[in-house]
């Protein structure tokens, strides 16, 4: 890739602000797959997927939607009950997330939410949201992951069940059109080392930056909720390196930053200027690509990566 090449990872970021509109107009024809006021709900995915998972369980549950848990496909306890389960899975061919739907399928609803509608997670699922319009040609998940969180948001949002202070969608996109397009700072570009924080649902999207910082540009990160912190990940923080937090701060925890020589970047914390927490992992998905063009790797083909995980035999 040389210096005048656009990836199409950083296209697809760049396009999020459109498919977060796209999805929440989209709703009302995807309703039966989502999850109806007071069923006790597990959401359940792999990778990224897992972590937006993560994301909505927080937002459904503390909004007083449901009962809610998020688990990796393949950590989904059966010895629990439920009264569906939600399987996000961009490609709809991931073998974690096809194992557990064909086990319970019959035995409880199953919705799903894919990229993909010639995929077998359209027969596994009951009923299936597609979309299509926030598919990908990378190897890494940008806009399909936040997509779907902006789809669960909105519903929440519908259903009167958003909780206090997470803002209406129409409101995060707007902030999103700003984080695609507001100049990354030089300092953070620079840093050696990041640590990525948030709380309840945030705690999520601290974990989905990391990822992606190591996916793309093979980058030293950790992603911790913000409380904990002090608990021993301060150690890891000082002059070169960055502490991110999505959403709003505990207190003292920039003096804390500052006091051992530490980076804080808070573009979602306090304030009617900050960003949405969805639109400041925008700012994240952006560093990624730039780290990884900074160091000479291609992000649209991250190394030891497949846009699919699909495993060969059963129960694997």
């Amino acid at each position: 890739m040389t210096t005048f090449e656009i990836s199409r990872t950083s296209v697809e970021i760049d396009s999020q602000p459109e498919t977060w509109r796209r999805a929440a107009e989209s709703v009302a024809s995807f309703s039966d797959a989502l999850p109806r006021r007071g069923e006790r709900v597990a959401v359940v995915g792999c990778g990224t997927s897992w972590f937006m998972a993560h994301a909505y369980a927080e937002l459904r549950e503390s909004g007083g939607h449901g009962e809610t848990d998020a688990f990796a496909a393949s950590e989904f306890p059966h010895g629990r009950s439920y009264d569906r389960i939600l399987a996000i899975t961009r490609s709809g061919t991931t073998t974690e997330v096809l194992d557990l739907l064909n086990r319970v399928k019959g035995t409880l609803a199953t919705g799903a939410i894919t990229a993909d509608p010639t995929t077998p997670v359209m027969t596994a699922a009951d009923a299936v949201a597609v979309l299509d319009f926030a598919d990908e040609q990378s190897v890494v998940q940008t806009r399909f992951a936040t997509t779907v969180l902006a789809l669960l948001r909105a519903h929440l949002e519908a259903e009167n069940a958003l909780p206090a202070g997470v803002r209406p969608l129409a409101q995060a996109a707007q902030d999103a059109e700003r984080a695609v397009i507001e100049p990354l700072d030089p300092a953070v570009c620079g840093a050696e080392q990041f640590t990525f924080l948030g709380s309840g649902w945030t705690y999520g999207l601290a974990l989905e930056a990391g990822l992606k910082m190591r996916e793309a540009a093979g980058a030293w990160t950790e992603a911790y909720p913000a409380m904990e912190y002090r608990h021993g990940p301060i150690s890891i923080t000082g002059p070169g390196r960055v502490a991110w937090l999505f959403g709003t701060a505990p207190q003292g925890l920039a003096d804390d930053i500052a006091r051992v020589g530490g980076l804080y970047s808070a573009g979602s914390g306090n304030g009617a200027s900050a960003l949405d927490p969805l639109a400041d992992l925008i700012r994240a998905q952006r560093l990624a690509v730039h780290l990884a063009e900074a160091r000479g790797y291609d992000p649209d083909r991250p190394r030891n990566l497949t846009r699919s995980v699909i495993l060969d035999g059963s129960g694997a």
